[in-house]
């Protein structure tokens, strides 16, 4: 036995490899680091009880590993991002697809589009998807858990 304090990856791989056996998930689990941070992956067939409605369960997940992984706070830009079958890729799909629809009514109309509440890593995924373009710009409003998007035209378009 070893003295060692167990790393950030070790400390991932556990709290998944639990939270896998406590929902009776047949799954691999992989852990990486990315420019995104450290990411911990289950890949598998029925997760859906892992990611939860509207993916609420496995920000929940994220959230917790969080604050097991790096509990000082202290880590400065490194984020924990837990993901499911691909389900992180497949909603950001969704909320650019949704973002783009909304700005083209934007454009229609000249009316600013509010979007559905979403997470803060959701409202990311839309605020860095819209960031560049030209002809509408993103805020947030409200608070926390129903704080939403709105899409809005620049003016002069």
């Amino acid at each position: 036995m070893t003295d060692e304090e167990p790393t950030a990856d070790e400390l991932l791989t556990e709290l998944l490899e639990e939270i896998a056996d406590a929902l009776d998930l047949d799954g691999e689990i992989i852990v990486e680091r990315t420019d995104e941070g450290l990411v911990g992956r289950v890949e598998g067939e029925d997760l859906g009880l892992l990611i939860g409605r509207h993916g609420q369960t496995i920000d929940a997940v994220q959230h917790l590993a969080q604050r097991i992984v790096f509990p000082d706070g202290t880590t400065g830009s490194e984020r924990v991002i837990v993901d499911a079958g691909g389900y992180r890729e497949r909603r950001a799909e969704e909320l650019r697809a949704d973002a783009d629809e909304a700005a083209t009514e934007v454009l229609e109309t000249g009316e600013p589009v509010e979007l559905e509440s979403m997470s803060p890593a959701e409202r990311r995924v839309v605020h860095e998807h819209l960031r560049d373009r030209t002809d509408v710009e993103t805020h947030s409003e409200g608070d926390e858990p129903d704080r939403r998007l709105v899409i809005t035209p620049l003016d002069g378009s």
